[in-house]
């Protein structure tokens, strides 16, 4: 039997047996490489995502530059590569959801707590997909990512949402497992052994019992365990989050460790009675949440492809750059939405939105609302679109491809650094260097007196408290400038990078010869290209970081 095709999985993820009439045909091919490139790690290759979705080289080729021009991936060299602008889509999704929003911070404090990874998830189909995660930096530590799919009878949550099952959802479940008895279809878990033809049966019904079993444990307990279902070693406990409005399970919490840390048995003693005081707190939260104030919708989407279009020509696939953007047009507050709702967000007419959301949801990215079934609503399953593999990115990451294009542009050294915690130094995080022979190479890891360098004046600049009149100065006009301060002959200039709540947490800068630039070079030529830098990765930290943590190295 030939391989199945990325566009042939998504066609089976639809749930039918073929796309409805008016599914849109670039949109499915666009989701279909999206989710390749994810399924990957976040690169390929042209030829790789060809052969992948077993779609045309030419076709791919319109593809990526579709989405290049949308910010979702760049074109670098060979590869193919997801940017952290595609997470928006995964952003929407969690927005809409709310429930990373308030119930995050709970997760966070009982991982500080116990000294464990704790994790969030909610279901998606016939398995579980995490919402947050509070992992610990430990050798041996959990990888799992935001957004990761897991098979529900290898998890302790997936038996507390199969609690609530109905004979589809298990018809559904069943068929799955006959169809994929390793379990390939979910790369974030390790592929079961290949199973003997002979003992398939045999094998298949011990999976089925054994899940069952757990299910009719978990709805007679209120918890469930993973007795190292996924790997050896690796242990959980389980308790489901209700949701205070319907009393149907919103998520579930689950605290993560290893047998040589808690050995299985013994975690409904020693850890959850924690993370039932956890939850407990957690559907207080979802009691008491205030209604979300919708926050401001897209503008110009409609508009914006309509001049890509006009600008690219043929290299611009307009009906998937517009499909795509129906799924920014949910978000806080805008949970569910209606076809007028996102016609309205997005700038599109009421037949092109009609049509995307139709292929969406033949893709399984969109549903119609439980409460009201004219209005649409996100699938966790928009987090297949690339957010796992960027979900656990660093500043210094995110900085280095735009660094390369900084540092070729201006034909000077670039570079990324941070304070250390002692605000004396600063240590470089990332950089780019040039062909010269004479050129600027600090490596990553150095560190070096804050106060001689523009870096780490413009981050002094930054702090709390009385400021000298040079950092003053330095903070009023948003850079700053070393001359041959900390060696003879090197110049550069430095710019801010900031949070989302506008804290300079990193900067960047230009470094040069004194004999190549004048200050008033630096300040007049240097400075806008600069500017330009900090800002690019800015709005790429600023989209990584909405719902996960973005480590500063």
């Amino acid at each position: 039997m030939p391989a199945m095709t990325a566009v042939d999985a998504d066609t089976r993820a639809g749930g039918g047996a073929g796309a409805p009439a008016e599914a849109v045909g670039p949109l499915v091919r666009g989701v279909a490489v999206l989710r390749r490139l994810a399924g990957a790690g976040g690169t390929l290759s042209p030829g790789a995502l060809e052969r992948a979705t077993g779609l045309a080289r030419s076709t791919v080729d319109r593809i990526t530059a579709t989405l290049a021009r949308m910010g979702y991936v760049r074109l670098d060299g060979r590869d193919v590569v997801l940017t952290p602008g595609v997470m928006e889509l995964g952003n929407a999704y969690l927005a809409a959801l709310r429930l990373p929003a308030l119930l995050g911070a709970r997760a966070d404090a009982l991982a500080d707590e116990l000294d464990e990874s704790v994790s969030l998830a909610v279901p998606d189909r016939d398995g579980i997909r995490f919402i947050h995660q509070a992992t610990r930096r430990r050798a041996l530590s959990v990888s799992f990512r935001i957004g990761d799919l897991l098979p529900a009878e290898r998890t302790a949550p997936g038996a507390l949402f199969a609690t609530e099952w109905t004979e589809e959802d298990w018809s559904r479940w069943r068929e799955r497992r006959a169809g994929d008895p390793r379990d390939t279809a979910f790369p974030a878990v390790p592929p079961r052994p290949d199973p003997v033809p002979a003992a398939l049966s045999d094998e298949a019904d011990a999976v089925a019992a054994a899940f069952a079993d757990r299910v009719r444990a978990a709805r007679r307990d209120g918890w469930a365990l993973d007795d190292q279902l996924i790997e050896p070693g690796l242990v959980a406990v389980s308790a489901p989050v209700h949701d205070p409005r319907t009393g149907r399970l919103a998520c579930v919490a689950s605290v993560v460790s290893h047998t040589s840390r808690h050995p299985a048995e013994e975690l409904p003693a020693t850890l959850l009675p924690r993370l039932r005081t956890a939850v407990e707190a957690m559907e207080a939260d979802l009691r008491t949440a205030p209604p979300p104030a919708p926050g401001p919708a897209p503008a110009g989407l409609a508009t914006w492809t309509t001049a890509s279009k006009q600008e690219l020509g043929r290299d611009f696939v307009e009906s998937l750059a517009r499909g795509l953007t129906v799924l920014t047009a949910f978000g806080e507050g805008r949970s569910a939405l209606s076809l007028t709702d996102v016609a309205r967000a997005t700038g599109l007419s009421r037949a092109t939105a009609r049509r995307a959301l139709l292929t969406h949801e033949h893709l399984g990215l969109v549903a119609t609302a439980a409460h009201d079934d004219r209005a649409f609503i996100l699938t966790p399953r928009v987090l297949d679109l690339g957010f796992p593999p960027l979900s656990r990115t660093s500043l210094s990451r995110l900085a280095e491809p735009r660094l390369r294009a900084l540092a070729d542009r201006v034909g000077e050294a670039a570079a990324l650094a941070v304070l250390t915690p002692d605000g004396t130094e600063v240590q470089y995080t990332a950089g780019a260097g040039t062909s010269r022979v004479l050129t600027v190479r600090i490596p990553v890891g150095a560190r070096l007196p804050a106060a001689a360098t523009s870096l780490g004046r413009v981050l002094l600049a930054d702090a709390d408290g009385p400021l000298s009149p040079e950092l003053a100065r330095i903070r009023t006009q948003g850079y700053a400038l070393a001359d041959e301060e900390l060696e003879s002959g090197l110049r550069s200039v430095a710019v801010p990078v900031r949070d989302r709540t506008g804290r300079a947490v990193a900067a960047v800068n230009v470094a040069t010869h004194t004999a190549r630039r004048t200050l008033e070079d630096c300040v007049r030529h240097l400075l806008p290209a600069l500017h330009a830098t900090a800002d690019a990765i800015q709005r790429d930290l600023h989209t990584a970081s909405r719902f996960t943590r973005v480590p500063m190295s």
